[in-house]
């Protein structure tokens, strides 16, 4: 802006100029940078989106280290950073767990990279014995098995291909979720069985 009194108009350019974007992986590799550049932000509307995905850009984001209270359920369920819902109340009142206004959610993509690195799927997955968990793996590839072998219909028979045979090919979060709950409620009924059975044979000795 010029000095000169009443002229708002500057007719030169900007001085200094980044020649250079800001990197916020450039002096910090360590582990939880890359945990918050890999985060896939979903479940929340465009605007609270583009909020995190600045914060996340500029360095500005901090993982959240306990759970938070969320303020439907009063409870301490809250496990992403910046929200102030948990996911199933959100869900359930159908708004947006940061702002908490009644608008279009963004879906998740259901790629198998995308989903491992979602939080909720990551605290699930923690949760459950080894043997489940390598179940979970081989549904997660039975998606992509499934994708190969259509591409190679598709190069033998034509190109052409129906938006539902598309589809039915990929599994969405929620059948993910589902499959993943399934396997947490059969592990706790065979957990419960087992320590049945130990109480039994004490018992008889």
């Amino acid at each position: 802006m010029s000095t000169q009194k009443g002229n708002t108009h500057r007719t030169r350019p900007q001085k200094y100029k980044n020649q250079f974007a800001f990197k916020n992986a450039l002096h910090d590799t360590s582990h939880n940078k890359k945990k918050i550049n890999n985060l896939q932000i979903c479940n929340v509307c465009e605007r609270c989106k583009k909020i995190i995905e600045w914060k996340i850009k500029y360095n500005k984001y901090k993982l959240l280290k306990t759970p938070g209270k969320c303020n439907k359920c009063n409870e301490k369920t809250v496990k992403q950073a910046y929200h102030t819902i948990c996911t199933p109340c959100a869900r359930e009142h159908n708004e947006c767990p940061k702002c908490g206004n009644k608008s279009e959610l963004i879906i998740p993509k259901s790629s198998n990279e995308e989903i491992k690195l979602n939080p909720d799927i990551q605290e699930m997955l923690k949760n459950i014995s080894e043997r489940k968990r390598r179940t979970f793996i081989r549904f997660m590839n039975k998606q992509t098995n499934q994708k190969t072998k259509l591409k190679e219909n598709l190069l033998e028979k034509s190109d052409n291909i129906s938006v539902e045979e598309n589809k039915s090919v990929e599994y969405t979060y929620e059948q993910i979720f589902n499959k993943l709950k399934s396997l947490i409620i059969n592990d706790k009924k065979n957990n419960d069985d087992k320590e049945t059975n130990s109480s039994k044979e004490e018992r008889n000795e």
